[in-house]
């Protein structure tokens, strides 16, 4: 189960703003820096985002439609605030994958609880 589109829209507008100052230092968090396919803007969304053999993953907790995720697939990639440190992310797929690869630690369960089978794969 996907988080409903209406929590997307209040997180966007209520949460997303408080939790974007702390999101970029936290460990399991990180601030993703995209611009907009249509309007060209620089937007920031906190995504839970996770290290791997390969990259980056991210959790789409509200599936693989939101506006951000589209937009960092259509740019072919995203800057990117991890635990203070920015970087540049490139080669996104969009990967189904109900076993949660990648997930570590206390991640695996919470996702598997919310029923998160989607994911945003980065390369560094």
């Amino acid at each position: 189960m996907v988080a409903p589109r209406g929590l997307a829209k209040f997180n966007r507008h209520v949460t997303n703003r408080v939790f974007g100052i702390v999101a970029p230092h936290l460990p399991g968090f990180a601030m993703i820096v995209h611009t907009g396919r249509k309007s060209g803007k620089k937007y920031r969304t906190p995504v839970n985002m996770f290290r791997t053999d390969a990259g980056y993953r991210i959790a789409l907790t509200y599936g693989p439609q939101s506006d951000w995720v589209r937009n960092v697939v259509a740019a072919g990639g995203c800057d990117a605030i991890v635990r203070g440190k920015a970087m540049h992310l490139t080669s996104p797929i969009v990967r189904h994958d109900p076993s949660r690869g990648g997930m570590r630690g206390v991640a695996r369960p919470v996702l598997s609880a919310l029923r998160v089978n989607d994911f945003l794969d980065l390369a560094v």
